[in-house]
């Protein structure tokens, strides 16, 4: 395929994810209709898309990691992560319900969220370089999505969606990063009813949240978007994701970093008066 043709492929691509997204039915996989199936395509389909909100005036706030579980990396058949761009609406106060109606197949996530204090823009980024950008760290929930309908992903459909980008809550005590060892820390996940729907620890994000920021600071300054001062960064699932159940309220317990929490409107013309699932179980992170 011609440099014209694989640039005429990645728009196709781009507009089809936004029209999927703007009318809230899921596209098919994209990954035959690329000029093949490397992360660098995925991540050109990811710059149309990201220059497309640009340009409906949003902001960019930061980034997230995906793909940090060695078993879906396994299942996907790759032997990396992938990173998405946050954008200034994504982020949801955990004091306010979420609008379900934003989102497609959405499903839900504990992370760890690192607010950087200065730029991570480096030739030599190290776990001490990371660390010391680190002005803040704080629990999270992300709430992943997929414009592929069925969640019927491969890598480079999952990176030109965005890393699978929803929308994000942060918790209310963010703390200093210090020394802490982030790979010790246990998450436990409830739903609206009290069972613990997920649980899991740092070291299942890399073996270490920080060393997911550094693949990050690393790659997306190879790409020509290095991390900056101010910015958000969500560092990857704890534990196993969990389909979102309209109605529903999700909790996540992070030892040393507090709670977060996110509660759902019902779906529309829905039962008020029980939760109702509206995606099937499946996962990525």
């Amino acid at each position: 395929m011609t440099d014209t043709a694989a640039h005429a492929a990645t728009r196709v691509v781009a507009t089809q994810l936004i029209a999927a997204q703007r009318t809230g039915t899921p596209c098919p996989p994209v990954r035959d209709l690329l000029p093949d199936t490397t992360p660098s395509t995925g991540y050109a389909v990811q710059s149309l898309l990201t220059q497309a909100r640009l340009d409906e005036g949003h902001r960019i706030v930061g980034r997230k990691i995906g793909l940090t579980s060695p078993a879906v990396q396994a299942q996907l058949g790759v032997d990396q992560p992938d990173f998405g761009v946050l954008f200034d609406d994504m982020a949801c106060p955990q004091d306010q319900v979420v609008d379900i109606t934003r989102l497609l197949q959405p499903k839900i996530e504990a992370e760890i969220a690192f607010v950087l204090a200065a730029d991570l823009d480096t030739d030599d980024i190290t776990a001490t370089t990371a660390r010391a950008v680190v002005g803040q760290a704080v629990a999270a929930l992300e709430i992943v999505d997929s414009r592929i309908a069925g969640w019927d992903i491969s890598l480079v459909d999952t990176v030109a969606d965005n890393a699978s980008s929803g929308l994000y809550v942060l918790g209310d005590e963010p703390v200093a990063l210090g020394a802490q060892d982030l790979r010790t820390v246990e998450m436990t996940m409830t739903d609206h009813t009290g069972h613990t729907v997920s649980s899991g620890c740092g070291a299942a994000c890399l073996g270490d949240p920080i060393a997911a920021l550094v693949w990050l600071a690393r790659t997306a300054r190879a790409f020509g978007a290095s991390l900056r001062a101010g910015d958000v960064v969500l560092s990857g699932a704890l534990g196993p994701m969990v389909p979102v159940v309209a109605g529903g309220t999700y909790t996540a317990d992070l030892s040393g970093l507090g709670t977060v929490r996110a509660t759902f409107s019902t779906a529309t013309g829905a039962d008020e008066t029980a939760p109702h699932r509206i995606t099937a179980d499946s996962g990525r992170d």
